[in-house]
């Protein structure tokens, strides 16, 4: 597993959107029993936050310290630095496993084998993430040319597994059928740039080529953003299985 996240870990924590209450409602609806969660690759923890507020123990897992570093606290998540394909759960432990905007970095064969182990034999397995966001026609158009046209050899080819919406990811389970949802927010200016700075590609540009490629858009950006607050909304991607 790729971790192209440590560097940036704050601005993780500070700028990524949350997902609806919508998404884990419908998730804990198809549980008969909530005592053991575990969010793989969890990173700030927005997720173990959440499933924190409805299991007896939740574990989050993830490769990068620094991102656990800046996790939530909270009395029933335990976070433990380590790889989601090589854990140290007992068989049949978990009645819900997680992984958010990360399942495309991971090994699969290894992933899922771990998965199939620890979860209990009617449990549920979650892969969720969001695409690339809409705002309008004209900020669309800027953030698509930053998106595609100057980071597009920048991308990582894991990548478009969330470009081709989760639907190519190979997935071993019996497949639930999932709602459609989008993720929707409202954002100042500062905002949607920090969010920007954190996309991996924009710091493998940087490494690349010793500048920030947000300072090719960012007056573009400026311009049609104006002063106020804008709605953003970022669609889900979703698998579930059993």
């Amino acid at each position: 597993m790729k971790d192209n996240f440590s560097v940036q870990s704050a601005g993780y924590a500070q700028f990524r959107p949350t997902y609806p209450s919508e998404l884990y409602d419908f998730l804990f609806s198809l549980l008969s029993e909530q005592h053991t969660a575990w969010d793989c690759a969890t990173g700030n923890g927005q997720v173990a936050r959440e499933l924190a507020r409805h299991f007896t123990d939740v574990y989050g897992t993830d490769i990068s310290q620094n991102q656990l570093s800046h996790a939530v606290q909270k009395d029933n998540i335990t976070y433990l630095l380590q790889s989601s394909d090589k854990s140290t759960f007992e068989d049949n432990t978990f009645d819900l496993i997680t992984v958010a905007q990360a399942i495309h970095w991971f090994n699969f064969d290894a992933f899922y084998a771990e998965v199939k182990r620890t979860l209990k034999p009617f449990g549920i397995f979650a892969a969720f993430g969001y695409g690339v966001m809409q705002i309008n026609e004209e900020l669309d158009i800027i953030i698509h040319k930053l998106y595609k046209t100057i980071l597009g050899p920048y991308w990582d080819e894991e990548r478009k597994y969330i470009d081709q919406g989760y639907h190519t990811l190979p997935f071993p389970f019996q497949e639930v059928p999932v709602p459609e949802l989008s993720i929707k927010t409202s954002w100042n200016f500062e905002q949607l740039i920090g969010y920007l700075n954190t996309w991996s590609a924009v710091q493998h540009y940087k490494k690349a080529n010793d500048s920030n490629p947000l300072d090719l858009v960012i007056s573009d950006l400026q311009d049609a953003w104006g002063d106020a607050e804008r709605d953003v909304t970022f669609p889900i991607l979703m698998r579930v299985g059993k």
